[in-house]
C-alpha cells in the first residue's frame, strides 16, 4: 500500500501509482542514453487520434493517481492537447514530459495548464550548457529548458527535474545542486542510467559511487527547497530509512514503487509493460484489456512479489521498501529478479549467516 499527500491509498495489486504512456517516439533530440531510441518522425503503427482517446478511456477505468505522458516527444502529437484535456475530464492527474525544443519554448504553457497539466518534467543532464547539450545531441538545449521551466513556473505548473546519473556525470554532481538550487524545481529526479536503448553498461556508475551519491543527498536533504526522489535508483529509500533510524530527519512520503510494482509503461505502439526500461511485454492494448493485464499477467504478479526477488535483494530487510531496479538487473545480466547491481549494501541477514 502506497500512501501520498496529493493521492488516495493505493493497492499496488489493483492498480499502478504511475501510469507512464509514451504518446509517440517522435522526438527532435538525439540524446545520449534515450531509452525510446527516438526518431526524428512518428512511427506508423503509433496508436493513430481515435485509439489514443479510447486509451485514455482504459486508463481512466484504471484510475492511476498520475499519468505521465511522455515519448519521444509527446508534443510532437499534434493532438496532445486533445488528449490532455480527456484524461482531465476523465478524472486523471495529469503530467507532461516533453523534450526543450523550439515547439516547447514557443507553446502556450497557460493554455497547457488549462487543459490539465498539473506538473511538467524537463530534463538536465548537464550542470553546464555545453555538457547538457553534449549530452542532448542538439544545441542550445539547456537555454531551452530553462526558459520552459521558468515558463512552466509562471504558468503555475509543477516542476520536476529529471537528471540521468551516469559514470560521465558523476563529477557534475556539485553543480547538478547548485544549479537545483537556483532553480527551485519542486522536485529534483535523480534517474541512475540503465542499460536499454541508447545507454550502455558501459556508463554505468559503481555501487561504491551511487552510494556516495545517495549520502551526499540524504545529508542534503534538509537544506534544499525542494523534494529529492529517485528513478530507478530505489536503494536511495534504504538510505533514508537508516539515517531516521540513526536519528536523522525521517523521510516522508515514501511510496515503494519499482517496475512493475504500482508502475506501468504504455508503449507508443500500444505495448503493456513494467516501465519503460524494462522491455518486456504482457500484451497490447489494441487486443488486451490493460486493467486486467495489469493486476492478473503473471509478468507483474511476479515483479509485484517482494519474496520472490533473487540475491540479496530477496534476503534483504529493505526489500519491500526497495526492491531494486529490475530493469538494471535485466539489462545487466538478463534476469528481471536477480539482485540490484549497483547497491553495495549487505543484508542483515547475510551479514549474520
Amino acid at each position: 500500500m502506497a500512501t501520498h499527500p496529493h493521492f488516495p491509498t493505493v493497492d499496488f495489486a489493483e492498480r499502478p501509482f504511475i501510469l507512464f504512456w509514451e504518446v509517440t517516439r517522435a522526438c527532435a533530440l538525439a540524446c545520449k542514453h534515450c531509452r525510446a531510441v527516438a526518431q526524428p518522425q512518428a512511427h506508423p503503427q503509433e496508436l493513430n487520434h481515435e485509439e489514443a482517446l479510447a486509451l485514455v478511456d482504459k486508463i481512466a477505468e484504471l484510475a492511476p493517481p498520475m499519468l505521465v505522458l511522455t515519448g519521444g516527444d509527446p508534443m510532437m502529437r499534434p493532438d496532445i492537447c486533445d488528449l490532455i484535456t480527456r484524461a482531465t475530464e476523465r478524472g486523471l492527474r495529469v503530467a507532461l514530459s516533453p523534450a526543450a525544443t523550439n515547439r516547447l519554448v514557443h507553446a502556450d504553457f497557460n493554455a497547457l495548464r488549462k487543459a490539465g497539466v498539473v506538473s511538467m518534467s524537463l530534463s538536465l543532464d548537464g550542470a553546464t550548457r555545453e555538457s547538457h547539450d553534449r549530452f542532448r545531441g542538439v544545441p542550445h538545449t539547456f537555454d531551452r529548458t530553462l526558459q520552459a521551466a521558468r515558463a512552466a513556473m509562471e504558468a503555475g505548473i509543477q516542476l520536476q527535474i529529471n537528471t540521468t546519473l551516469a559514470k560521465s556525470t558523476l563529477c557534475e554532481l556539485n553543480g547538478f545542486v547548485d544549479l537545483m538550487r537556483e532553480l527551485k524545481p519542486d522536485v529534483w529526479s535523480v534517474f541512475v542510467l540503465v542499460p536499454t536503448g541508447r545507454a550502455t553498461a558501459d556508463d554505468l556508475p559503481t555501487a561504491d559511487e551511487l552510494e556516495n551519491v545517495w549520502q551526499r543527498l540524504q545529508n542534503l536533504r534538509s537544506e534544499l527547497p525542494f523534494a529529492i526522489k529517485t528513478t530507478e535508483g530505489h536503494h536511495y529509500r534504504r538510505v533514508l530509512m537508516q539515517a531516521a533510524r540513526q536519528g536523522g530527519q525521517a523521510p516522508r512520503h515514501l511510496i515503494p514503487t519499482r517496475d512493475g510494482k504500482g508502475v506501468l509503461f504504455i508503449s507508443h505502439t500500444g505495448d503493456v509493460q513494467p516501465s519503460g526500461f524494462l522491455p518486456l511485454t504482457a500484451g497490447n492494448v489494441r487486443t488486451d484489456d490493460l486493467t486486467t493485464l495489469y493486476r492478473e499477467h503473471p509478468l507483474f504478479v511476479q515483479l509485484r512479489n517482494d519474496d520472490a526477488l533473487g540475491g540479496k535483494c530477496g534476503k534483504c530487510e529493505y526489500r519491500r521498501l526497495c526492491g531494486g531496479s529490475r530493469a538494471r538487473a535485466f539489462g545487466t545480466c538478463g534476469d528481471m529478479m536477480a539482485a540490484e547491481p549497483l547497491c553495495n549494501y549487505i543484508p542483515v541477514a547475510l551479514r549474520n549467516s
